[in-house]
């Protein structure tokens, strides 16, 4: 199984991610943008994003499942998907491939969102700020599709733990 945590930068992904994983038995942290970088040593920087490589949707898809074939248990992914396109090429190819998928979205509002990035005082953040303030357009921009294709937990008023609470709840682990 597959628990993919998908919201805009800031929304909570990789905290809850380490609360799942600390709390699912036989469950790991997948990065799909381990993904990315790698290809980036193949086919370069990307103009705009790694996710714009084909390659990249189909290797996650490939990776995820070879990777529940060998250990078993559920991955958690935490990967910010705004193009709908990618995210049905995806979901499809796992759905293919027998993997089911509980896809979750992490929103709150604007104004939390940009308080978020801009105290975030890990060094990697803080390089990346800029980044994922100039990217708060294209997620409103993306929500109709995701609010459609994916289970929505507001985290405005929610830490990472009651999130994954509400995660295990609605897949129904622990």
């Amino acid at each position: 199984m597959i628990i993919w945590l998908n919201g805009t930068f800031g929304a909570g992904k990789t905290t809850t991610a380490k609360e799942l994983t600390s709390r699912i038995p036989d469950s790991r942290l997948f990065d799909a943008e381990k993904v990315g970088e790698m290809l980036w040593h193949v086919l370069g920087v990307p103009e705009r994003d790694f996710q714009d490589f084909p390659p990249w949707r189909g290797l996650v898809v490939e990776t995820a499942r070879q990777v529940l074939d060998y250990v078993g248990g559920t991955l958690v992914v935490t990967q910010t998907v705004m193009v709908e396109q990618y995210w049905q090429e995806i979901h499809g190819g796992l759905t293919e491939a027998g993997v089911p998928v509980h896809h979750f979205l992490l929103d709150t509002d604007q104004d939390t969102l940009v308080e978020r990035i801009e105290t975030d005082t890990k060094p990697e953040s803080i390089s990346a700020r800029q980044w994922r303030l100039d990217h708060l357009g294209e997620y409103q921009r993306a929500l109709s599709w995701l609010r459609r294709e994916a289970q929505v937990i507001d985290t405005t008023d929610v830490g990472p733990s009651g999130v994954a609470e509400i995660v295990m709840q609605r897949v129904q682990v622990g």
